[in-house]
Protein backbone atom coordinates (compact mmCIF):
# COMPACT_ATOMS: atom_id res chain seq x y z
CA UNK A 1 0.00 0.00 0.00
CA UNK A 2 1.35 3.40 -1.06
CA UNK A 3 0.52 4.78 3.03
CA UNK A 4 1.97 8.25 3.67
CA UNK A 5 3.60 9.25 6.92
CA UNK A 6 1.69 10.76 9.18
CA UNK A 7 3.34 14.26 8.83
CA UNK A 8 1.72 14.49 5.46
CA UNK A 9 -1.16 12.54 5.55
CA UNK A 10 -3.08 15.73 6.49
CA UNK A 11 -1.60 17.78 3.08
CA UNK A 12 -2.22 14.77 1.17
CA UNK A 13 -5.94 14.77 2.05
CA UNK A 14 -5.93 18.48 1.79
CA UNK A 15 -4.54 17.99 -2.03
CA UNK A 16 -7.79 14.93 -2.58
CA UNK A 17 -10.26 16.80 -1.29
CA UNK A 18 -9.55 19.89 -3.71
CA UNK A 19 -9.50 17.39 -6.44
CA UNK A 20 -13.14 16.30 -5.36
CA UNK A 21 -14.14 19.89 -4.73
CA UNK A 22 -12.88 20.84 -8.21
CA UNK A 23 -15.41 18.05 -9.63
CA UNK A 24 -18.02 18.64 -7.49
CA UNK A 25 -17.95 22.48 -8.25
CA UNK A 26 -18.03 22.15 -12.09
CA UNK A 27 -21.00 19.44 -11.19
CA UNK A 28 -23.90 22.63 -11.09
CA UNK A 29 -22.02 25.83 -11.08
CA UNK A 30 -22.67 25.85 -15.08
CA UNK A 31 -26.54 25.75 -14.55
CA UNK A 32 -26.94 28.99 -13.19
CA UNK A 33 -25.01 30.57 -16.26
CA UNK A 34 -27.10 28.89 -18.73
CA UNK A 35 -29.13 31.90 -19.49
CA UNK A 36 -26.50 34.07 -20.21
CA UNK A 37 -24.46 31.61 -22.02
CA UNK A 38 -27.32 30.66 -24.35
CA UNK A 39 -27.83 34.39 -24.98
CA UNK A 40 -24.13 35.14 -25.41
CA UNK A 41 -23.24 32.51 -28.19
CA UNK A 42 -26.79 32.16 -29.73
CA UNK A 43 -27.35 28.51 -29.02
CA UNK A 44 -30.59 27.13 -29.89
CA UNK A 45 -33.25 26.53 -27.03
CA UNK A 46 -33.08 22.53 -27.91
CA UNK A 47 -28.70 22.63 -28.01
CA UNK A 48 -28.33 24.90 -25.18
CA UNK A 49 -28.81 21.93 -22.58
CA UNK A 50 -25.67 20.27 -24.35
CA UNK A 51 -23.48 22.61 -22.76
CA UNK A 52 -24.91 20.41 -19.64
CA UNK A 53 -24.97 17.12 -22.09
CA UNK A 54 -21.44 17.07 -23.55
CA UNK A 55 -19.87 16.80 -19.82
CA UNK A 56 -22.43 14.06 -18.71
CA UNK A 57 -21.99 12.05 -21.83
CA UNK A 58 -18.11 12.10 -21.81
CA UNK A 59 -17.65 12.09 -18.19
CA UNK A 60 -20.06 8.91 -17.56
CA UNK A 61 -18.14 6.96 -21.22
CA UNK A 62 -14.79 6.95 -19.96
CA UNK A 63 -15.08 6.43 -16.11
CA UNK A 64 -13.92 2.68 -16.54
CA UNK A 65 -11.35 3.85 -19.02
CA UNK A 66 -10.48 6.26 -16.66
CA UNK A 67 -10.15 3.61 -13.70
CA UNK A 68 -8.16 1.08 -15.32
CA UNK A 69 -5.42 3.72 -16.85
CA UNK A 70 -5.08 4.75 -12.99
CA UNK A 71 -4.00 1.13 -12.33
CA UNK A 72 -2.03 0.61 -15.77
CA UNK A 73 0.00 4.23 -16.05
CA UNK A 74 -0.05 5.32 -12.22
CA UNK A 75 -2.31 6.87 -10.00
CA UNK A 76 -0.35 10.36 -9.49
CA UNK A 77 -0.04 10.09 -13.67
CA UNK A 78 -3.20 9.96 -14.08
CA UNK A 79 -4.31 12.29 -11.33
CA UNK A 80 -2.09 15.07 -12.97
CA UNK A 81 -3.57 14.23 -16.44
CA UNK A 82 -7.41 14.85 -15.49
CA UNK A 83 -6.46 18.10 -13.94
CA UNK A 84 -4.46 19.10 -16.44
CA UNK A 85 -7.20 18.63 -19.16
CA UNK A 86 -9.91 20.44 -16.69
CA UNK A 87 -7.48 23.42 -16.32
CA UNK A 88 -7.07 23.46 -20.35
CA UNK A 89 -10.42 22.98 -21.34
CA UNK A 90 -12.20 25.46 -19.06
CA UNK A 91 -9.83 28.07 -20.23
CA UNK A 92 -10.83 27.04 -23.97
CA UNK A 93 -14.95 27.39 -22.61
CA UNK A 94 -14.02 30.70 -21.06
CA UNK A 95 -12.47 31.87 -24.26
CA UNK A 96 -15.39 29.94 -26.68
CA UNK A 97 -16.88 32.37 -28.89
CA UNK A 98 -19.03 29.82 -30.86
CA UNK A 99 -21.29 27.34 -29.44
CA UNK A 100 -19.72 24.06 -31.04
CA UNK A 101 -16.21 24.86 -29.47
CA UNK A 102 -18.42 26.08 -26.01
CA UNK A 103 -19.71 22.39 -26.19
CA UNK A 104 -16.67 20.56 -27.39
CA UNK A 105 -14.68 22.28 -24.25
CA UNK A 106 -17.48 20.91 -21.90
CA UNK A 107 -17.26 17.13 -23.65
CA UNK A 108 -13.55 17.51 -22.70
CA UNK A 109 -14.13 18.48 -19.41
CA UNK A 110 -15.90 15.51 -19.32
CA UNK A 111 -13.24 13.51 -20.11
CA UNK A 112 -11.16 15.39 -17.23
CA UNK A 113 -13.35 14.13 -15.25
CA UNK A 114 -13.81 10.92 -16.15
CA UNK A 115 -9.72 10.43 -15.28
CA UNK A 116 -9.67 12.67 -11.93
CA UNK A 117 -12.28 10.64 -10.18
CA UNK A 118 -11.47 7.19 -10.13
CA UNK A 119 -7.75 8.18 -9.90
CA UNK A 120 -8.56 10.49 -6.73
CA UNK A 121 -10.67 7.75 -5.19
CA UNK A 122 -8.38 5.08 -6.12
CA UNK A 123 -5.53 7.45 -4.02
CA UNK A 124 -7.64 7.71 -1.23
CA UNK A 125 -8.09 4.05 -0.78
CA UNK A 126 -4.54 3.46 -1.23
CA UNK A 127 -2.61 5.97 0.78
CA UNK A 128 -4.46 4.86 3.92
CA UNK A 129 -4.77 2.60 6.18
CA UNK A 130 -8.21 0.58 6.03
CA UNK A 131 -10.57 1.33 9.18
CA UNK A 132 -10.06 4.72 11.40
CA UNK A 133 -7.54 6.32 8.61
CA UNK A 134 -9.34 5.62 5.55
CA UNK A 135 -13.01 6.43 7.38
CA UNK A 136 -11.57 9.98 8.30
CA UNK A 137 -9.90 10.20 4.69
CA UNK A 138 -13.23 9.35 3.15
CA UNK A 139 -15.30 11.94 5.47
CA UNK A 140 -12.74 14.48 4.26
CA UNK A 141 -13.03 13.42 0.49
CA UNK A 142 -16.69 13.57 1.00
CA UNK A 143 -16.87 16.62 2.76
CA UNK A 144 -15.11 18.38 -0.21
CA UNK A 145 -17.72 17.14 -2.37
CA UNK A 146 -20.54 18.73 -0.39
CA UNK A 147 -18.72 21.85 -0.03
CA UNK A 148 -18.31 22.23 -3.64
CA UNK A 149 -21.66 22.18 -4.07
CA UNK A 150 -22.14 24.82 -1.88
CA UNK A 151 -19.66 26.63 -3.57
CA UNK A 152 -20.87 26.00 -6.96
CA UNK A 153 -24.65 27.02 -6.40
CA UNK A 154 -22.63 30.25 -4.97
CA UNK A 155 -20.13 30.90 -7.37
CA UNK A 156 -22.41 30.07 -9.68
CA UNK A 157 -24.32 33.20 -9.75
CA UNK A 158 -22.24 35.57 -8.03
CA UNK A 159 -19.58 34.85 -10.75
CA UNK A 160 -22.34 35.37 -13.88
CA UNK A 161 -23.93 38.41 -12.54
CA UNK A 162 -20.21 40.17 -11.30
CA UNK A 163 -18.52 38.79 -14.43
CA UNK A 164 -19.89 37.58 -16.87
CA UNK A 165 -20.48 33.49 -17.89
CA UNK A 166 -16.80 33.07 -18.31
CA UNK A 167 -15.91 33.21 -15.28
CA UNK A 168 -17.50 30.03 -14.65
CA UNK A 169 -15.05 27.88 -16.47
CA UNK A 170 -12.03 30.47 -15.60
CA UNK A 171 -12.73 29.61 -11.97
CA UNK A 172 -11.67 26.17 -12.52
CA UNK A 173 -7.89 26.92 -13.84
CA UNK A 174 -6.53 27.76 -11.18
CA UNK A 175 -7.72 25.78 -8.93
CA UNK A 176 -6.62 22.98 -10.99
CA UNK A 177 -2.92 24.37 -11.42
CA UNK A 178 -2.62 24.48 -7.42
CA UNK A 179 -3.46 20.75 -7.19
CA UNK A 180 -1.45 19.82 -10.16
CA UNK A 181 1.98 21.56 -8.26
CA UNK A 182 1.21 20.07 -5.04
CA UNK A 183 0.47 16.43 -6.81
CA UNK A 184 4.06 16.66 -7.62
CA UNK A 185 4.99 17.85 -4.17
CA UNK A 186 3.05 15.32 -1.69
CA UNK A 187 2.17 12.25 -3.99
CA UNK A 188 4.58 9.54 -4.25
CA UNK A 189 5.82 8.88 -8.03
CA UNK A 190 4.52 6.13 -9.53
CA UNK A 191 6.49 3.30 -9.95
CA UNK A 192 7.85 0.74 -12.67
CA UNK A 193 4.87 -0.95 -14.46
CA UNK A 194 4.05 -4.33 -13.52
CA UNK A 195 4.63 -6.70 -16.43
CA UNK A 196 1.90 -9.28 -17.98
CA UNK A 197 -0.66 -6.61 -17.32
CA UNK A 198 -1.37 -5.40 -21.16
CA UNK A 199 -3.82 -2.81 -22.52
CA UNK A 200 -7.33 -4.39 -23.54
CA UNK A 201 -7.96 -1.87 -26.66
CA UNK A 202 -11.21 -3.87 -27.56
CA UNK A 203 -12.21 -4.31 -24.42
CA UNK A 204 -11.58 -0.28 -24.00
CA UNK A 205 -13.35 0.55 -27.31
CA UNK A 206 -16.56 -1.34 -26.95
CA UNK A 207 -16.85 0.02 -23.12
CA UNK A 208 -16.00 3.71 -24.01
CA UNK A 209 -18.21 3.39 -26.97
CA UNK A 210 -20.61 1.85 -25.72
CA UNK A 211 -21.36 3.31 -21.80
CA UNK A 212 -21.33 6.30 -23.83
CA UNK A 213 -23.95 5.51 -26.27
CA UNK A 214 -26.11 4.17 -23.03
CA UNK A 215 -25.41 7.87 -21.13
CA UNK A 216 -26.66 10.04 -24.12
CA UNK A 217 -29.70 7.96 -24.95
CA UNK A 218 -30.74 8.52 -20.31
CA UNK A 219 -29.40 11.95 -21.19
CA UNK A 220 -31.02 12.77 -24.20
CA UNK A 221 -34.06 10.77 -24.06
CA UNK A 222 -36.34 13.35 -22.38
CA UNK A 223 -35.29 16.18 -24.57
CA UNK A 224 -35.39 14.20 -28.22
CA UNK A 225 -38.29 11.76 -26.78
CA UNK A 226 -37.76 8.05 -26.14
CA UNK A 227 -38.78 6.67 -29.48
CA UNK A 228 -36.73 8.75 -31.60
CA UNK A 229 -34.65 6.79 -34.22
CA UNK A 230 -31.58 8.54 -33.12
CA UNK A 231 -32.46 7.87 -29.98
CA UNK A 232 -33.35 4.06 -30.42
CA UNK A 233 -30.69 3.40 -32.31
CA UNK A 234 -27.66 4.91 -30.16
CA UNK A 235 -29.48 2.52 -26.94
CA UNK A 236 -29.40 -0.69 -29.49
CA UNK A 237 -25.91 0.17 -30.40
CA UNK A 238 -24.94 0.73 -26.83
CA UNK A 239 -26.53 -2.35 -25.60
CA UNK A 240 -24.80 -4.48 -28.48
CA UNK A 241 -21.28 -2.97 -27.31
CA UNK A 242 -21.84 -3.45 -23.68
CA UNK A 243 -22.59 -7.37 -24.21
CA UNK A 244 -19.19 -7.52 -27.05
CA UNK A 245 -17.57 -5.74 -24.07
CA UNK A 246 -18.54 -8.58 -21.60
CA UNK A 247 -17.78 -11.61 -23.84
CA UNK A 248 -14.09 -9.90 -24.21
CA UNK A 249 -13.90 -9.43 -20.98
CA UNK A 250 -14.57 -13.12 -20.53
CA UNK A 251 -11.92 -14.44 -23.11
CA UNK A 252 -9.09 -11.64 -22.60
CA UNK A 253 -5.91 -12.34 -20.85
CA UNK A 254 -5.54 -8.77 -19.52
CA UNK A 255 -9.18 -7.40 -19.30
CA UNK A 256 -10.16 -3.51 -19.21
CA UNK A 257 -12.32 -4.97 -16.16
CA UNK A 258 -11.67 -8.31 -14.78
CA UNK A 259 -14.95 -9.82 -14.44
CA UNK A 260 -13.57 -11.92 -11.34
CA UNK A 261 -14.09 -8.30 -9.40
CA UNK A 262 -18.09 -8.95 -9.00
CA UNK A 263 -17.22 -12.09 -7.02
CA UNK A 264 -16.33 -9.57 -4.54
CA UNK A 265 -19.53 -8.92 -2.76
CA UNK A 266 -18.99 -5.21 -1.74
CA UNK A 267 -18.07 -4.50 -5.21
CA UNK A 268 -21.35 -5.64 -6.93
CA UNK A 269 -23.70 -4.65 -4.13
CA UNK A 270 -21.66 -1.12 -4.45
CA UNK A 271 -22.31 -0.75 -8.02
CA UNK A 272 -26.07 -1.41 -7.55
CA UNK A 273 -26.18 1.13 -3.90
CA UNK A 274 -24.56 3.95 -5.63
CA UNK A 275 -26.72 3.78 -9.14
CA UNK A 276 -29.67 3.84 -6.79
CA UNK A 277 -28.72 6.50 -4.64
CA UNK A 278 -28.10 8.50 -7.67
CA UNK A 279 -31.45 7.64 -8.65
CA UNK A 280 -32.71 8.54 -5.74
CA UNK A 281 -31.58 10.91 -3.47
CA UNK A 282 -29.60 12.71 -6.44
CA UNK A 283 -32.39 13.97 -8.10
CA UNK A 284 -33.81 15.67 -5.55
CA UNK A 285 -31.62 18.85 -6.16
CA UNK A 286 -33.74 19.39 -9.21
CA UNK A 287 -36.73 18.90 -8.18
CA UNK A 288 -35.95 21.61 -5.15
CA UNK A 289 -34.46 23.37 -7.90
CA UNK A 290 -37.65 23.23 -10.18
CA UNK A 291 -39.69 24.20 -6.81
CA UNK A 292 -38.31 27.24 -5.78
CA UNK A 293 -37.71 28.95 -8.92
CA UNK A 294 -40.98 27.65 -10.98
CA UNK A 295 -43.35 27.51 -7.73
CA UNK A 296 -41.92 29.56 -5.51
CA UNK A 297 -40.40 32.24 -8.05
CA UNK A 298 -36.64 32.68 -6.42
CA UNK A 299 -34.02 33.97 -8.90
CA UNK A 300 -30.89 31.84 -9.27
CA UNK A 301 -28.63 33.73 -6.73
CA UNK A 302 -31.64 32.97 -4.48
CA UNK A 303 -31.73 29.47 -5.35
CA UNK A 304 -28.61 29.23 -4.72
CA UNK A 305 -28.65 30.91 -0.98
CA UNK A 306 -31.37 28.40 -0.19
CA UNK A 307 -29.06 25.84 -0.73
CA UNK A 308 -26.19 27.47 1.45
CA UNK A 309 -27.47 25.67 4.96
CA UNK A 310 -28.89 22.38 3.75
CA UNK A 311 -25.30 21.38 1.90
CA UNK A 312 -23.45 22.55 4.93
CA UNK A 313 -25.21 20.30 6.40
CA UNK A 314 -24.80 17.29 3.93
CA UNK A 315 -20.88 18.61 4.42
CA UNK A 316 -21.51 18.02 8.17
CA UNK A 317 -22.70 14.58 7.33
CA UNK A 318 -19.82 13.73 5.79
CA UNK A 319 -17.42 14.01 8.27
CA UNK A 320 -19.48 12.35 10.62
CA UNK A 321 -19.79 9.49 8.46
CA UNK A 322 -16.47 8.33 8.72
CA UNK A 323 -16.83 8.59 12.91
CA UNK A 324 -19.89 6.67 12.72
CA UNK A 325 -18.55 3.62 10.22
CA UNK A 326 -15.48 3.76 12.50
CA UNK A 327 -17.91 2.77 15.56
CA UNK A 328 -20.34 0.96 14.07
CA UNK A 329 -18.82 -0.32 10.73
CA UNK A 330 -20.02 0.66 6.86
CA UNK A 331 -23.11 -1.28 6.55
CA UNK A 332 -24.57 -0.65 10.03
CA UNK A 333 -23.90 3.33 9.46
CA UNK A 334 -25.41 3.10 5.80
CA UNK A 335 -28.20 1.21 6.21
CA UNK A 336 -29.46 3.53 9.26
CA UNK A 337 -28.43 6.65 7.24
CA UNK A 338 -30.63 5.68 3.84
CA UNK A 339 -33.98 5.01 6.58
CA UNK A 340 -33.44 8.66 7.92
CA UNK A 341 -32.95 9.69 4.10
CA UNK A 342 -36.26 7.85 3.59
CA UNK A 343 -38.17 9.44 6.58
CA UNK A 344 -36.54 13.05 5.81
CA UNK A 345 -37.63 12.48 1.88
CA UNK A 346 -41.05 11.89 2.76
CA UNK A 347 -41.58 14.58 4.88
CA UNK A 348 -39.81 16.47 2.04
CA UNK A 349 -42.59 15.23 -0.37
CA UNK A 350 -45.18 16.45 2.09
CA UNK A 351 -43.83 19.94 2.78
CA UNK A 352 -44.12 20.66 -0.83
CA UNK A 353 -48.09 19.66 -1.12
CA UNK A 354 -48.89 21.33 2.11
CA UNK A 355 -47.64 24.95 1.09
CA UNK A 356 -43.98 24.85 -0.23
CA UNK A 357 -41.97 27.53 1.94
CA UNK A 358 -39.12 27.57 2.50
CA UNK A 359 -38.98 27.42 5.91
CA UNK A 360 -41.57 24.71 6.01
CA UNK A 361 -38.93 22.65 3.72
CA UNK A 362 -35.41 23.47 5.86
CA UNK A 363 -35.96 21.32 8.85
CA UNK A 364 -36.26 18.31 6.42
CA UNK A 365 -33.71 19.18 3.78
CA UNK A 366 -31.23 19.37 6.97
CA UNK A 367 -32.02 16.45 8.12
CA UNK A 368 -31.93 14.63 4.44
CA UNK A 369 -28.64 16.35 2.92
CA UNK A 370 -26.85 15.85 6.72
CA UNK A 371 -28.21 11.83 6.08
CA UNK A 372 -27.11 12.41 2.52
CA UNK A 373 -23.55 13.02 3.73
CA UNK A 374 -23.45 10.17 5.90
CA UNK A 375 -24.33 7.81 3.09
CA UNK A 376 -21.54 9.26 0.40
CA UNK A 377 -18.90 8.99 2.54
CA UNK A 378 -19.89 5.44 3.61
CA UNK A 379 -21.44 3.68 0.36
CA UNK A 380 -18.00 4.27 -1.49
CA UNK A 381 -15.84 3.09 1.00
CA UNK A 382 -17.77 -0.02 1.62
CA UNK A 383 -17.56 -0.78 -2.14
CA UNK A 384 -14.36 -0.16 -2.25
CA UNK A 385 -12.93 -2.53 0.44
CA UNK A 386 -11.89 -5.94 0.03
CA UNK A 387 -10.41 -4.98 -3.57
CA UNK A 388 -7.01 -5.57 -4.07
CA UNK A 389 -5.13 -2.43 -4.47
CA UNK A 390 -3.85 -2.89 -7.49
CA UNK A 391 -7.56 -2.87 -9.12
CA UNK A 392 -8.68 0.08 -6.95
CA UNK A 393 -8.73 2.16 -10.17
CA UNK A 394 -10.85 0.30 -12.27
CA UNK A 395 -12.91 -0.75 -9.42
CA UNK A 396 -13.64 2.95 -8.47
CA UNK A 397 -14.50 3.74 -12.48
CA UNK A 398 -16.99 1.07 -12.28
CA UNK A 399 -18.62 1.98 -8.86
CA UNK A 400 -18.32 5.57 -10.23
CA UNK A 401 -20.17 4.58 -13.68
CA UNK A 402 -22.86 2.88 -11.57
CA UNK A 403 -23.19 6.46 -10.02
CA UNK A 404 -23.00 8.21 -13.06
CA UNK A 405 -25.80 5.96 -15.26
CA UNK A 406 -28.26 5.94 -11.67
CA UNK A 407 -28.27 10.09 -12.18
CA UNK A 408 -29.43 9.59 -15.99
CA UNK A 409 -32.03 7.16 -15.33
CA UNK A 410 -33.40 7.95 -12.13
CA UNK A 411 -33.69 12.16 -13.26
CA UNK A 412 -35.29 11.07 -16.57
CA UNK A 413 -37.90 8.41 -14.96
CA UNK A 414 -38.87 11.04 -11.83
CA UNK A 415 -39.18 13.94 -14.80
CA UNK A 416 -41.43 12.06 -16.24
CA UNK A 417 -43.49 10.85 -13.32
CA UNK A 418 -43.52 14.93 -12.11
CA UNK A 419 -44.13 15.95 -15.29
CA UNK A 420 -47.16 13.73 -16.28
CA UNK A 421 -50.25 16.09 -15.38
CA UNK A 422 -48.84 18.98 -16.53
CA UNK A 423 -49.18 19.10 -20.31
CA UNK A 424 -51.80 21.53 -21.63
CA UNK A 425 -52.67 23.73 -18.27
CA UNK A 426 -51.59 26.72 -17.28
CA UNK A 427 -52.08 29.62 -15.10
CA UNK A 428 -53.45 28.44 -11.54
CA UNK A 429 -53.98 25.03 -12.85
CA UNK A 430 -50.87 24.65 -14.38
CA UNK A 431 -49.22 25.93 -10.31
CA UNK A 432 -51.20 23.21 -9.00
CA UNK A 433 -49.97 20.39 -11.32
CA UNK A 434 -46.67 21.13 -11.06
CA UNK A 435 -46.51 20.75 -7.10
CA UNK A 436 -48.73 17.61 -7.10
CA UNK A 437 -46.26 16.32 -9.68
CA UNK A 438 -43.01 17.43 -7.77
CA UNK A 439 -44.66 16.00 -4.55
CA UNK A 440 -45.33 12.48 -6.11
CA UNK A 441 -41.76 12.52 -7.92
CA UNK A 442 -39.94 12.81 -4.12
CA UNK A 443 -42.22 10.28 -2.51
CA UNK A 444 -41.83 7.76 -6.00
CA UNK A 445 -37.65 8.32 -5.13
CA UNK A 446 -38.29 7.77 -1.29
CA UNK A 447 -39.64 4.34 -2.52
CA UNK A 448 -36.35 4.00 -4.26
CA UNK A 449 -34.93 4.64 -1.39
CA UNK A 450 -36.35 1.67 0.37
CA UNK A 451 -35.36 -0.65 -2.38
CA UNK A 452 -31.75 1.01 -1.54
CA UNK A 453 -32.21 -0.21 1.94
CA UNK A 454 -32.86 -4.00 0.72
CA UNK A 455 -29.96 -4.01 -1.50
CA UNK A 456 -27.22 -2.31 0.94
CA UNK A 457 -27.95 -4.89 3.62
CA UNK A 458 -25.93 -7.38 1.26
CA UNK A 459 -22.86 -5.55 2.15
CA UNK A 460 -20.73 -7.85 4.09
CA UNK A 461 -20.48 -7.24 8.19
CA UNK A 462 -16.89 -7.65 8.33
CA UNK A 463 -14.90 -8.31 5.01
CA UNK A 464 -12.03 -9.38 4.60
CA UNK A 465 -8.78 -7.36 3.54
CA UNK A 466 -7.61 -8.31 0.42
CA UNK A 467 -4.36 -9.93 -0.09
CA UNK A 468 -1.99 -8.26 -2.81
CA UNK A 469 0.01 -11.54 -4.55
CA UNK A 470 3.53 -10.93 -5.33
CA UNK A 471 3.65 -9.73 -9.39
CA UNK A 472 7.37 -9.03 -11.10
CA UNK A 473 8.23 -5.30 -12.14
CA UNK A 474 10.43 -3.98 -14.46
Amino acid sequence: MDTVTPRRAGLVLALLGLAQLITSIDYNIVYVALPEIGADLGFSTQNLQWVVSAYAVAFGGFLLLGGRAADLVGRRRVFVAGLALYAASSLVGGLAGHPGLLIAARAAQGLGGALLFPATLSLVVTSFDEGRERNRAFSVWAAAGAGGMVLGSLLGGVLTQAFGWEAVFFVNVPLAGVAIALAYTLLPADGARVTGRGFDLPGAVTATVGVTLVVFTLVQGPVLGWTSPLLLACAAGGIVLLVAFVAIEARTASPLMPLRLFRNRNLSTGVSVTLLFMATFGTLLYFLTVHFQQVLGYSALQTGLAYVVPMGAGAVGSMLGGRLATRFGNRATLVTSLAVGVVSTVALGFGIGAGGSYLALLPAMVVLNVAQGVIFTTMFAAATTGTALFDQGIASGIVSTGQQVGSAVGLAALVAVANAGTAGLTGTQLHDATVSGLRTAVLVAAAGMVVTILVALNFRREPARAEEPALAST
